[in-house]
């Protein structure tokens, strides 16, 4: 059984960035609802993403986007050890019932330790080529949050033995204060057209969110602009371009 897992309520109007949630699945039961059409603005080929703003683009990140933000870093003693984020959440999102009584939950997670093999399998699952494990470990480690997907399946006769299966992740990279850029979103083909994506971009969003992270991007193939755009991101605000700096050799 998974301890400390909370179901989320849907969002308040009255937050200062809400994210309005409705998604249908056939034949489930949605424990999260979401709405795809959900409202945030910013983006470009690095996509963005910040909360409606009176100031410019460029004046709003030099300003660290909220007006009035109290946000101070503050390094905690090296000798003392690292407490578990209270932050962090474990929400359920879809759950459904199988014709053997088989129960599956799909679970969000903003804070799950994540196996690089794991990791690999659903990667060749989704014909992403391969990367060293070392570097994939790695880049989990330095992630700022690596939020997942997880399909939990509970048989009436297992004795709480429950099956939990990594069917999606993304990353965040972040300097901790104003800015992240989100990385490797990815879902199972076989849970894939089920709104699952949509909803694991939005709770990582809204994870960053939380912790006072107003200026999020990302970068997007051609062929899944659209999605992102479908979430609130815009490319290329104010035609500000990502540039990109490659070796030549």
């Amino acid at each position: 059984m998974l301890p400390n897992v909370t179901t989320l309520p849907p969002s308040s109007s009255s937050s200062s960035c809400p994210i309005a949630c409705s998604i249908q699945v056939t034949r489930r039961r949605l424990l999260f609802p979401y709405n795809p059409n959900s409202g945030f603005t910013g983006g470009g080929r690095k996509l963005k993403v910040f909360c409606p703003l009176k100031a410019s683009f460029w004046e709003s990140i030099r300003s660290g986007f909220l007006k009035n933000n109290t946000t101070q870093v503050v390094e905690p003693p090296s000798n003392l050890p690292q407490e578990e984020d209270p932050l962090d959440q474990e929400i359920y999102l879809v759950e459904k019932t199988q014709s053997d009584g088989t129960t599956e939950q799909i679970m969000f997670s903003s804070g799950a330790n994540v196996d690089v093999y794991e990791l690999q399998a659903l990667c060749d699952k989704v014909g992403w080529p391969r990367r060293p494990p070392s570097k994939v470990a790695a880049a989990l480690k330095n992630s700022y949050m690596v939020a997942t997907l997880h399909s939990i399946k509970k048989s009436p006769d297992a004795d709480g033995n429950d099956q939990m299966e990594l069917i999606g992740i993304a990353r965040a990279t972040s300097d901790h204060a104003f800015n992240a850029t989100i990385w490797d979103v990815l879902v199972d083909p076989r849970y894939q057209g089920q709104g699952l994506g949509k909803a694991l971009v939005e709770q990582l969003i809204r994870a960053l969110l939380r912790r006072d992270i107003g200026n999020i991007t990302l970068f997007a193939d051609g062929q899944v602009v659209d999605f992102y755009r479908n979430l609130g991101f815009e490319p290329d605000p104010e035609g500000i371009k990502g540039m990109f700096w490659y070796p030549r050799y």
